[in-house]
């Protein structure tokens, strides 16, 4: 019957020690459980099985020896731990050695009862997996089940691991994150005065936010107005949460500093990626000098357009004086526009060399930015103003043939009590407006259209900057470490 030797993953490249376990001799099977490294004392090692055999109930001892060869001096430290076998003297003798270079293991066997040497065969199982899973709460009536109760007895065995400071060095499952943990320990104390100076920040710059200087009325209408004032705000409300020294109450507070800590990294690297793309081989200069071209592109269509609703657009009959005032009213603004442009041009690189270096807060800034700065390009075309122009008379047409309305049918509009209420008019009243009536109600197509056209320019524009929008929040609000958590550890 061929002997089974049971092998933890994570000691597999462990260096050379005793192997600590259990002998399951019912089923001729070696449970090794974790590695004792020297320097150790035997007789505090004897006794250190002796109390976990009192606090498991199971009888652990040193089963053999290990030997991880990766020098000549690992040579020496093979022959004595071979000569270790005389002190713990267990029936049968466990000897396992591996060079670093090869994957193939030496196995042998000695102090056997039969004499003979026995056939071994090698299980590996994984420790963590094991420990983690209920099989072990069933009986020990076969051999799989001895093995998961054995190691699931043996929690006061892995509470000691070989960076502590106590004679007896262990490897097993638990010291694979060590040395992540002592990293993380090194971070945690350096973090406590980091978030001490970013509190202070954050605390200084939001008492510069809330001034009363700044709080006015035309700067606070231009702060509401502009997203990357939104955006700033953000980012503080964030750095302030993630800042605090003060521990999550709940686990749902951990999980919101959690994702607003991988959130703002993750911004932060996208930012840097954007920065050296744009200051990597004269982007910048390539970019601005592409944008006027564009810019007079635009300019060039938006003349062409108007020059096309100031004729017989797709045939229709427009009222000839009032689509000449509206067209020329448009075309001067155009003008204006684009001398506009012309005089931002020499500092369009400089813009763009300063939106770059915004990137490094985060490219939700630098993206919250480039909105803002579109939106100010924009300002004389039909993105804002020709859209108010072209809503604003249409409004005032629309609500006079509403009252002309009502006049035909008797009626008018209470204002005191919001309402509409009957009322007499004298026949000069109804003439008038009949007159005016007429005259808003054929003037109403060439509104109607000038209206619709800038209305879907408008649109155009404010898809581009909900789409800038739409990322700006995607980067804010997305739980990566909790989708992360879920796709890794669900």
């Amino acid at each position: 019957m061929a002997v089974k030797i049971f092998f933890p993953t994570c000691c597999s490249a462990a260096e050379s020690g005793l192997l600590i376990g259990r002998w399951i001799s019912e089923h001729r099977s070696a449970v090794v459980l974790a590695m004792l490294h020297v320097p150790f004392i035997p007789g505090q090692v004897k006794q250190y099985l002796a109390h976990l055999q009192q606090s498991t109930g199971l009888s652990l001892s040193v089963l053999g020896s290990w030997s991880h060869k990766k020098a000549e001096k690992d040579e020496k430290i093979e022959s004595f731990l071979y000569d270790l076998s005389s002190i713990f003297s267990h029936r049968p003798w466990l000897r396992l050695s591996r060079e670093a270079s090869s994957k193939f293991w030496d196995c042998s066997i000695e102090r056997c009862d039969g004499g003979d040497q026995e056939e071994v065969v090698l299980v590996y199982y994984d420790e963590r997996k094991l420990m983690l899973s209920e099989l072990h709460s069933v009986t020990e009536n076969s051999e799989i089940a001895s093995v998961f109760a054995t190691v699931a007895k043996c929690r006061p065995l892995f509470a000691k691991h070989k960076y502590d400071e106590g004679p007896i060095k262990l490897t097993h499952w638990q010291s694979d994150g060590v040395e992540a943990s002592i990293i993380v320990e090194l971070i945690k104390q350096f973090s406590v005065p980091l978030c001490a100076v970013l509190s202070f920040l954050v605390s200084v710059l939001t008492s510069l936010r809330t001034l009363r200087v700044l709080g006015g009325k035309p700067l606070s209408f231009v702060w509401n107005k502009l997203s990357t004032s939104e955006q700033l705000g953000k980012r503080l409300e964030n750095i302030g949460l993630v800042s605090s020294t003060e521990r999550a109450k709940d686990h749902k507070e951990f999980m919101r500093k959690a994702n607003t800590v991988v959130s703002i990294l993750l911004d932060m690297a996208l930012g840097v990626l954007l920065m050296s793309w744009l200051y990597r081989e004269n982007q910048i200069s390539q970019l601005a000098d592409t944008l006027m071209p564009v810019a007079d592109r635009v300019a060039v269509e938006l003349q062409e357009l108007l020059q096309w609703l100031m004729g017989a657009p797709a045939g229709l009959k427009m009222n000839g004086a009032l689509d000449e005032v509206l067209g020329r009213f448009y075309m001067y603004h155009i003008h204006l526009w684009t001398s506009y442009i012309r005089l931002m041009s020499p500092f369009i690189e400089v813009i763009l060399w300063y939106i770059g270096l915004s990137a490094c807060l985060g490219l939700s800034i630098a993206l919250s930015i480039l909105s803002d700065i579109i939106a100010l390009l924009t300002f004389h075309i039909p993105v804002y103003c020709f859209y108010v122009y072209g809503a604003r008379l249409y409004c005032f047409k629309m609500h006079g043939l509403s009252s002309l309305w009502r006049l035909f049918r008797g009626k008018k509009w209470n204002v005191l009590r919001h309402r509409v209420d009957s009322c007499s008019y004298d026949l000069d009243q109804l003439f008038l407006g009949t007159l005016l009536f007429t005259v808003l109600l054929f003037l109403l197509p060439t509104t109607a259209l000038y209206y619709l056209v800038f209305t879907l320019l408008r649109l155009l524009v404010v898809l581009v900057q909900g789409l800038i929008q739409l990322i700006v929040n995607l980067l804010n609000t997305l739980p990566l470490y909790t989708v992360v958590l879920r796709l890794c550890r669900s």
